[in-house]
């Protein structure tokens, strides 16, 4: 079946999904407590051993088909105006995410801005001040020229993975 890679990642948490809820079923089910002088066989929940490892190999399958699916996927599609695939993608966008938190908070400092005193070994009477070291209107332009690189890199991957289809054989 062809898929984007949208309703592969949907598919893909469907199937672990299904996975924990066999693997807790089967948790509650494969072991019960019976009381002396109770009769084991009505205190015996309802478990099908075989049918539920056949069930959790099935969709270990699956969820390995589809994850390898979708790493071929990220690694032959290239994301338009980039020129990086999508597995590239997924590295850079947190990239400038952390560069985007970086200028962030370096445009928001003060050219000057006093100290704290904190109290501890800090008995003097002086006045300490920490300024910037770089002009406050290159830290501005870095963050406006990453917010907007950041926004285009994440609309650019969204499209592509909700448009570009590929094949799952499940």
């Amino acid at each position: 079946m062809l898929f984007t890679s949208a309703e592969a990642a949907k598919l893909l948490k469907e199937k672990k999904e299904a996975y924990e809820a066999i693997l807790a079923k089967e948790n509650l089910a494969s072991t019960f407590d019976a009381y002396i002088g109770e009769a084991v066989e009505d205190a015996r929940p309802a478990f099908a051993y075989s049918k539920t490892q056949e069930d959790l190999r099935k969709l270990e399958a699956d969820i390995r088909t589809i994850k390898h699916a979708i790493n071929c996927f990220n690694l032959s599609h290239e994301v338009p105006g980039f020129q990086m695939t999508v597995d590239q993608m997924l590295i850079y966008i947190p990239q400038l995410t952390e560069m985007k938190k970086k200028y962030d908070k370096m445009r928001r400092r003060l050219p000057k801005q006093r100290k704290r005193n904190d109290g501890y070994l800090r008995s003097s009477n002086l006045v300490e001040y920490t300024y910037i070291n770089y002009p406050i209107e290159d830290a501005e332009k870095d963050f406006q020229k990453t917010a907007e690189t950041l926004s285009k890199a994440q609309t650019a991957l969204d499209a592509l993975n909700s448009s570009e289809r590929f094949e799952i054989n499940i």
